[in-house]
């Protein structure tokens, strides 16, 4: 919420001097105005996913409170096959997962490596877009860059030097073609960079989450079915 606050406050103060507008206004090919709108509708993915993974770091921690108590553990199947006695969550859903491993395999070893690899791609979810989404905002600016060089040389062929409104007329759109190079790279360097940060803060509590998810089942949840099994 900092980090967006900044950015908002950012893009006010950039509004306010009129430079988005300059921007906008000097880039005839809009690639600048695409960049705003893929940066804007990441950022709100982004918000939406980081709002997701707090709900679950949310109820991990829940559920870690409940697993805590020795009575708990001691009848940890009987926890789980109850659907409000965890949080709803994937966490929650993991330990019924492993409950449900534990009971159908009968005795030995608990192994939840397969069972991780699942909680691990159902956590990350969509978070592979802000990779796509940075890539793409890069992409564009590049785009933008060699559209505006094209712009920019191509009166170069027809310039007579001694027509003096000629001469005018090419500057003029050797000129635009500049600013189209300059703004839509700009646009697409600084979303591209703003976008991994969101998404590499994004991707650290999303592993945070599965720690804390691996820590409470290895600590906790597995030592216990190995018990109840060996009885």
């Amino acid at each position: 919420m900092i980090f967006i606050g900044l950015c908002a406050f950012a893009g006010i103060l950039l509004w306010h001097y009129g430079l988005i507008q300059l921007m906008l206004a000097s880039d005839r090919t809009y690639i600048s105005a695409v960049i705003c709108l893929l940066f804007v509708a990441s950022s709100l993915h982004c918000l939406w996913r980081t709002m997701a993974i707090a709900r679950e770091a949310d109820a991990g921690r829940e559920a870690a409170l409940i697993l805590v108590k020795p009575e708990a553990v001691a009848s940890i199947a009987a926890i789980s096959s109850r659907q409000d006695a965890l949080p709803a969550g994937l966490v929650a859903d993991h330990i019924r997962n492993l409950v449900v491993k534990a009971q159908t395999q009968g005795n030995g070893r608990v192994d939840q490596t397969l069972l991780l690899r699942s909680l691990a791609d159902r956590l990350r979810g969509s978070n592979a877009f802000g990779a796509f989404a940075s890539d793409t905002l890069m992409k564009l600016g590049l785009l933008g860059t060699i559209i505006g060089f094209i712009i920019m040389l191509a009166p170069i062929a027809g310039i007579d030097a001694t027509d003096r409104a000629i001469m005018k007329s090419s500057m003029g759109l050797m000129s635009d073609g500049m600013a189209i190079a300059m703004y839509t790279t700009l646009a697409g360097l600084v979303g591209s960079i703003l976008l991994k940060i969101q998404y590499y803060m994004l991707d650290a509590a999303t592993a945070r989450v599965f720690s804390q998810a691996v820590t409470l089942t290895e600590t906790r949840v597995v030592p216990a079915l190995e018990r109840l099994h060996e009885r």
